[in-house]
């Protein structure tokens, strides 16, 4: 089985166009021309790149939509749906040559995220769900993992950035959870993938500060649709106001969310 309703199947396509773009220039990281956007935060031509052609392809099939992308912002349309929209997830990794990176997309609906997709270029991986209709890679269905005890799990993290107001405590956070956690923590540098993989089954759990809405909008789906829980650091549903998300699989979340409390 796959999915294959209309609106994965637009984001699919866009995914796939995009990526062509992705692929080239990472193959010419060393010609690649990048602008400094802030501190620790770079934005490369093919991010701009990328989005342009993302935004075409929405907009071509759902012109009425509106759309919140990373370096455009807002797009205001039919605030009833709304593309959520990272063209690189991952760009520090990208811009030194590390393939481990994504395009995500979201498609919320009445402020709720409906379906998403994470396409990992380099590996060819792509992620998807719809609500009601599971999680797919490659058009295989994915389930969170089966780990019940948080000392046998792998968890992964991303942050701080050395401009964050929460820095201290996130460091607070990996003593703790390098306390409980037998296995290992792994930061590898893109939040979306580090969801699809919790989504996959290839990781146990994922907690994060301060990352933006187009970070998590895909990755939530996802997991939920694996048969995973997505909350704030507290438990509850409050991680895009709160800017602290806190994802695993179906056992493990009520001592993640122990551990960070």
């Amino acid at each position: 089985m796959k999915l294959n309703s209309a609106n994965i199947n637009i984001m699919v396509k866009a995914c796939r166009k995009a990526a062509k773009i992705l692929i080239r220039d990472f193959g010419e990281i060393e010609n690649l021309q990048v602008s400094l956007k802030g501190p620790g935060d770079y934005v490369t031509a093919s991010d701009k790149k990328v989005e342009k052609i993302i935004i075409d392809e929405l907009q071509k099939a759902r012109p009425d939509y509106s759309i919140l992308s990373e370096e455009i912002g807002l797009i205001n349309n039919d605030q009833s749906f709304k593309w959520i929209i990272d063209p690189i997830d991952g760009t520090s990794n990208f811009l030194h040559g590390i393939p481990h990176f994504a395009i995500s997309i979201g498609l919320e609906q009445n402020k709720e995220i409906i379906c998403g997709i994470v396409y990992d270029p380099i590996k060819d991986e792509m992620f998807t769900a719809e609500k009601g209709n599971g999680s797919y890679i490659n058009n295989q269905r994915m389930r969170v993992s089966a780990r019940s005890k948080l000392k046998d799990c792998i968890i992964f993290s991303g942050g701080p950035r050395y401009k964050s107001q929460n820095k201290e405590l996130s460091f607070e956070e990996y003593k703790k959870f390098s306390s409980k956690v037998n296995v290992a923590i792994r930061k590898l540098g893109s939040a979306s993938l580090d969801m699809a993989y919790v989504a996959a089954g290839r990781c146990d759990g994922f907690w994060q500060r301060d990352l933006e809405y187009w970070d998590i909008a895909a990755g939530i789906i996802l997991i939920k649709e694996a048969g995973g829980f997505v909350t704030d650091f507290n438990g509850e549903n409050k991680y895009v106001q709160n800017k602290t998300i806190l994802a695993s699989n179906s056992k493990i979340n009520k001592e993640m969310v122990e551990v960070l409390r």
